[in-house]
């Protein structure tokens, strides 16, 4: 229950019409953010208590755990649908709204629906990131650019060539990735291939809210955004966290029943091994490393950016 508290928090604060990056409310939303993070982990060092216990041990009361599932844990379900865990990009989504053996009732269905259908926490997330306005043309008339590209802005025109002169051979490749998740480029693609670009390279983000983001991972010594930056690595810190609690969950279920089917008629181990690999919700923050420069080479930002960034000071 208290990570959903502390969810609430985050969200209203995300929901608000005009969110002020280093007001009181952004330091408290890392700190929101940072407990649900501990909270996770301390959850994570309990899961390793029950690997004290043997498989024959754990045979001795298994059958009396049907046909109880984790599938039943309402408040892990809601805290990943609050996340933004949406149901078709789930492993098997179609073992999550059952009602009978192993599933919810109807009330706790109705729940979830409510918090997969809201403004989940990474909707919140992308629409901040949109509202970024450090790209408007007033920041950028004394920027000296270095490379043409009709269309584009000028500093992603710079930091697109700086990125690709810096990919070795077997790179070269990963250009054409930074042209789709930061431009939308999809020439050439087949319907197919864009949905499959689109499950692993941009997930949840739009490609405005993922220029934004990198743009804050790049230029995250700046004041203005030393929050911003500690709050999209807490989301993927959250992340992670969660991932090593499944993961955990999927080592100790096949260490104690091996492959037999799981209490909530789920394929057990089976299914909590690709549940592990695939309910990741921020990966698109976590993936924006892939596309970061050495920072020496980064661009020179306009003088009329930089007093934005230091909270307007000459």
């Amino acid at each position: 229950m208290q990570i959903l508290f502390e969810l609430d928090f985050v969200q209203s604060v995300f929901c608000k019409e005009k969110i002020n990056d280093n007001s009181e409310d952004m330091n408290l939303v890392l700190h929101r953010l940072r407990r649900i993070q501990k909270i996770m982990e301390l959850l994570n060092q309990q899961v390793t208590v029950l690997d004290t216990m043997t498989p024959l041990d754990f045979l001795e009361f298994r059958n009396l755990l049907t046909p109880a599932s984790g599938f039943q844990s309402v408040q892990f379900r809601l805290i990943e649908a609050t996340l933004g865990l949406e149901m078709q990009k789930r492993y098997q989504h179609d073992y999550y709204k059952r009602a009978n053996q192993g599933g919810f009732n109807t009330d706790d269905l109705t729940r979830i629906n409510k918090a997969e259908n809201g403004n989940t926490l990474t909707r919140l997330i992308n629409q901040w990131l949109e509202r970024m306005p450090f790209f408007e043309t007033e920041y950028w008339t004394g920027y000296q650019k270095q490379a043409e590209h009709p269309g584009n802005h000028p500093f992603w025109t710079d930091y697109r060539e700086i990125y690709r002169s810096g990919l070795t051979e077997r790179e070269i490749g990963k250009i054409d990735d930074f042209d789709f998740v930061f431009f939308e480029k999809q020439e050439g693609l087949s319907p197919e291939q864009v949905t499959e670009k689109l499950s692993v390279l941009r997930n949840t983000l739009s490609a405005k809210a993922m220029r934004a983001a990198l743009f804050i991972m790049l230029y995250r010594d700046f004041p203005v955004f030393q929050n911003s930056f500690q709050i999209l690595d807490a989301l993927v810190e959250i992340d992670n966290a969660l991932a090593g609690w499944r993961h955990g969950h999927f080592r100790m279920v096949r260490r104690m029943i091996g492959m037999r089917v799981g209490t909530g008629n789920t394929s057990g181990s089976g299914y909590l091994e690709g549940a592990a690999g695939s309910h990741y919700i921020f990966k698109d923050i976590a993936g924006l490393s892939t596309y970061l420069i050495e920072r020496r080479k980064l661009p020179a930002l306009p003088p009329e950016l930089i007093r934005g960034l230091s909270f307007h000071g000459s």
